[in-house]
């Protein structure tokens, strides 16, 4: 593999940095391959792929947001010719879509839903034979001090309704169990799955509400348990004065690689 460069992996994005680096642990990379990479975001890792890869290789980037597509191709400019950023559904790829050696989604599989192993099956139609599948995702246990703060919270107020719809949120996560199921099923080869503990740190009050690496998802899913919203702030402000009690607030980082049979 050749010696990172101009493209190596931002150290300042504290969460899809550290998945792309699990990523990037699990996947055999060399010159001249082609490359599918889903739910590509703003190019972390599909830059550092592109780079390594070279121009005998391609690069396919996609993503369903036009937003992040245009950001990943302004940081691009003329740069890399070989990688491509286009605004495409990786849970229904065109049927003309080509065959790829490497099929890699950072952060992908909370996009697959709501059939899961429907998804990777689609995904794989499109690699070729011997090629690899590399997927990562914060799996089952991920934050699991929070959610049983949050469960424990509404059992105490008599939260019943939220609390179901909490308790279907928590039982839709993802294991690393249920991934390697998913490739098991489709008769793939070498098939792991590894996870790696992230922890992430943060204040009580308003930086653990606004926290960037929480509100943007994780924390929405508690709020979108109430049809009153004002009631979810009181309830989540009281979560966010005990942070004491549910930290140290650890991810896990699942990274999903198997090999699909010649």
């Amino acid at each position: 593999m050749n010696q990172r460069t101009r493209w190596s992996l931002p150290k300042h994005d504290y969460w899809s940095t550290p998945f792309a680096e699990s990523l990037l642990q699990h996947i055999d990379l060399r010159a001249g391959l082609r490359i599918l990479d889903i739910a590509s975001g703003h190019g972390i890792p599909a830059f550092y792929l592109a780079e390594q890869i070279g121009p005998t290789g391609e690069v396919l980037a996609i993503d369903l947001s036009a937003g992040q597509v245009a950001r990943a191709r302004a940081i691009q400019g003329s740069q890399l010719p070989w990688l491509r950023f286009e605004c495409m559904d990786m849970r229904s790829l065109p049927a003309d879509l080509p065959t790829f050696d490497r099929i890699t989604g950072n952060l992908s599989v909370m996009f697959f839903r709501p059939d899961r192993f429907h998804a990777v099956q689609g995904l794989v139609k499109h690699l070729a034979p011997g090629g690899q599948i590399v997927l990562t995702f914060p799996s089952y246990g991920t934050f699991d001090s929070l959610w049983q703060r949050v469960d424990q919270a509404m059992i105490q107020q008599g939260l019943i309704k939220e609390r179901e719809q909490f308790q279907d949120y928590l039982n839709e996560r993802p294991s690393a169990n249920d991934a390697r199921g998913w490739l098991e099923q489709l008769s793939f080869e070498r098939v792991e799955v590894t996870e790696y503990p992230l922890e992430v740190t943060t204040g009580a009050g308003q930086d653990f509400l606004h926290h960037p690496l929480l509100r943007g998802g994780f924390l929405d899913d508690v709020y979108e348990c109430f049809e009153d919203q004002r009631c979810a702030e009181e309830f989540m402000m009281k979560i966010a004065e005990d942070v004491k009690s549910f930290t140290p607030l650890i991810a896990q980082r699942c990274v999903l690689s198997g090999w699909k049979k010649n």
